[in-house]
């Protein structure tokens, strides 16, 4: 799971969100001196990525673009996923995606002083280019593909990997959908998160 999906399933919680959003700057156990929300945020980011990468769905995903991205094929899957949720909000919550992540925006930005350092330089461009709402759309995704290939280890090699989104199209969106129920499931259980009051 990428950003969005990330802090859509910290449900309704500011700092929890937050912590969601930081976390993968956050190394062992330095996540226990925030407040207790955002280490709840940190610890359920962690659970995310760890149901995520062991799912045998999303590792179909995964295998489906192996060749282009190798051992990085998942950072490229959550941004497909990403994409979905972007494209179906609505199906997700009552509140616009528009209005959610300009809300986001905010909150983060009140709490910019706890960011880590490379997402205290990602998050500008996350801004000024609306990264967010930009998943939505498949030229949104190409420019994200572009962005986190310079932010993070993710090789560049965009236009293979558009292209193949292009032509499994329906597999992704098939296996997000059955994934992200499961997700949903599984956060909502351990968190006691009601994600049908969205």
């Amino acid at each position: 799971m990428n950003f969005l999906a990330h802090i859509y399933l910290s449900g309704s919680n500011d700092e929890i969100k937050i912590g969601n959003f930081i976390a993968d700057g956050v190394k062992g156990n330095s996540y226990q001196k925030y407040k207790p929300d955002i280490q709840t945020g940190i610890l359920m980011h962690r659970d995310i990525d760890y149901f995520t990468d062991n799912h045998s769905i999303s590792a179909e995903s995964r295998n489906r673009i192996h060749e282009i991205y190798g051992k990085h094929s998942g950072i490229a899957i959550d941004i497909f996923y990403d994409h979905f949720l972007a494209k179906y909000w609505n199906d997700f919550s009552k509140e616009s995606l528009r209005s959610y992540v300009y809300h986001f925006y905010f909150l983060a930005l009140l709490n910019y002083s706890i960011l880590p350092l490379r997402l205290k330089h990602a998050f500008p461009f996350m801004v000024l280019n609306n990264w967010f709402r930009m998943y939505s759309r498949v030229d949104g995704i190409e420019n994200v593909l572009v962005r986190m290939s310079k932010f993070t280890s993710l090789p560049e090699n965009t236009e293979n990997a558009i292209n193949n989104f292009k032509t499994y199209y329906s597999d992704y969106e098939n296996e997000f959908r059955a994934f992200f129920k499961e997700i949903q499931s599984f956060i909502s259980t351990k968190y006691k998160i009601d994600f049908n009051e969205k």
